[in-house]
């Protein structure tokens, strides 16, 4: 052995060697070389202070999350994750032993045992798993501003709404309460009772949302709003001391990448607004990978931003750890960047002057090496291969490692359709949230406002109806009799005048005319 691969073995194991209980990562990588003895590990203790995992397509990234989620729950750390394809569900069974794996242990000097894990499968549609339900209250108006794609004004007109609906003690539930809401305000006579409290909604920008929410709903993706609302408390679930891995299938919603990002968030949102503090734990309660990250900082509001900021920040004291999955660390907001402790960073590909940009910008954000030039190392990295630096126990950065990866040992893949079925149909989760549930919210009141609003107007009306002959008959009778009146006394004055010119008495009066001469 050479002396500086002498000197990278200690420095690696001053570095990454722990007594607290920690995940083996894998094992350092100098000159093309597997240092079997350079361990890399990760502590769980630091695991709430946030991660990323971060290459481009192909490189194991995905891979990488699995053996995280696999060492999780053997440690009895829950997890939950995005599964983009649908080729996670194979954790729940011990995968095969092939010669590439067993070349792979047998450079990290290790023994491959083969294992599943417990697994929960969710979709959002709920074709592929139990169904995963949020309210529109629970979105709030920021985060379904972004699942809507609304501009700064529209989103304004829908924090007005859900404002109303606060104000006013009206449970927005689903899609059908928002739509009611947002017609009832705009165009119906709400339109006059906000106008002086909260402003006029123009029919334009009640529209836009309108028919922005009809097209969620054209995509079969309603179900996703409403009652039973998902219980965040399922996702901290032990089977026999091993955490439950919680998995969202999002294989038939992959075109639809801010809805189910932004659901995301809102899912860690309220795990953050739940959960107690929880002071500086062992280990988290609860680790959060979330995958495609980029798509959730894409075309993102100031105020969108600076809620995930403010989460991710203040997360870990309730002893939640988030990591992100992405291309590349540009792809985080600085902001965000700079809370994720923990990086694993696969191979780069540098094709395009953006590239080049992105390469300069993540080498900068390491330490310095004195074994690696970190641009060269970043561009040469196999698959299965990450350059490594973590936060060791006292949550100081390590020193940076070319890391070969352990090799998951559940199967890397997706399950067969008869055992993916099998395990939906076993679950007494897929049961729980099978049911829907739809109480008293702001459709119904809204609906029962208007229905009874009309009905007073109705019963005025017929009111109305039933005085006015009445009116009119004595209207009637007292033209005629007016003019009956008039009529007799004109033709009284004209006898008079009559008689007055002529010597003659008026007939039929008496002798007398109408003034009694």
């Amino acid at each position: 052995m050479s002396d500086q691969s002498a000197k990278f073995i200690e420095k690696i194991k001053d570095s990454y060697q722990l007594t607290d209980p920690h995940i083996y990562l894998g094992a350092g990588i100098l000159d093309g070389k597997v240092l079997a003895e350079a361990e890399v590990n990760l502590s769980l203790h630091m695991m709430n202070r946030h991660g990323l995992v971060a290459g481009a397509t192909g490189t194991g990234k995905t891979r990488t999350l699995q053996l995280l989620a696999e060492q999780l729950s053997d440690a009895g750390v829950p997890v939950f994750m995005l599964d983009v394809k649908g080729d996670l569900s194979g954790l729940n069974q011990a995968g095969p032993v092939n010669p590439k794996i067993e070349d792979r242990a047998s450079q990290l000097n290790k023994l491959f045992t083969p294992a599943g894990f417990p697994v929960e499968l969710y979709s959002l549609s709920g074709k592929l798993g139990a169904q995963m339900r949020a309210t529109v209250l629970e979105f709030g108006p920021i985060l379904l501003a972004k699942i809507l794609d609304l501009n700064d004004t529209q989103a304004g007109v829908l924090a007005v709404i859900f404002k109303y609906a606060d104000d006013n003690k009206m449970p927005v539930i689903d899609l059908n309460d928002l739509k009611k809401l947002v017609s009832y305000l705009a165009e119906e006579e709400g339109a006059e009772e906000i106008k002086s409290t909260y402003g006029k909604i123009s029919t334009a920008t009640s529209g836009t949302i309108l028919r922005k929410i009809v097209a969620i709903e054209q995509q079969g993706l309603g179900a996703m709003f409403g009652e039973r609302s998902f219980d965040i408390e399922d996702l901290f679930v032990k089977v026999d001391g091993k955490g439950m891995i919680s998995l969202l299938n999002i294989s038939d919603v992959q075109n639809q990448p801010v809805l189910y990002s932004t659901y995301l968030l809102s899912l860690l949102a309220e795990i953050f607004y739940s959960m107690p503090e929880a002071g500086d734990l062992d280990k988290p309660k609860l680790v959060f990978f979330f995958d495609e990250a980029h798509l959730l900082f894409r075309n993102s509001s100031k105020a969108f931003l600076e809620q995930i900021e403010t989460i991710i920040r203040l997360i870990r004291s309730k002893g939640i750890g988030v990591f992100f999955c992405t291309q590349a660390p540009t792809d985080v907001p600085e902001s965000v960047l700079s809370q994720l402790g923990n990086r694993i960073q696969h191979a780069l590909r540098v094709f395009t002057p953006n590239d080049v940009d992105a390469m300069k910008k993540t080498v900068n954000t390491y330490p310095r090496s004195d074994f690696y030039k970190i641009d060269q190392i970043l561009t040469s990295l196999g698959t299965g291969q990450a350059l490594i630096t973590v936060l060791n126990e006292k949550g100081i950065p390590t020193e940076v490692a070319a890391t070969m990866l352990t090799p998951p040992r559940a199967i890397m893949g997706s399950l067969t359709t008869a055992d993916y079925n099998a395990l939906v149909q076993s679950s007494a989760i897929a049961t729980k949230y099978q049911e829907t549930i739809d109480p008293e919210s702001a459709y119904e009141i809204l609906t029962k406002r208007v229905n009874d609003r009309l009905s007073e107007q109705e019963e005025q009306n017929q009111a109305e109806v039933i005085e006015a002959p009445t009116k009119g008959e004595k209207s009637l009778i007292e033209k005629v009799m007016g003019a009956t009146i008039t009529r007799q006394i004109g033709k009284e004055i004209v006898r008079g005048l009559f008689g007055m010119l002529t010597g003659k008495k008026p007939r039929n009066s008496g002798g007398k005319g109408i003034f009694g001469f």
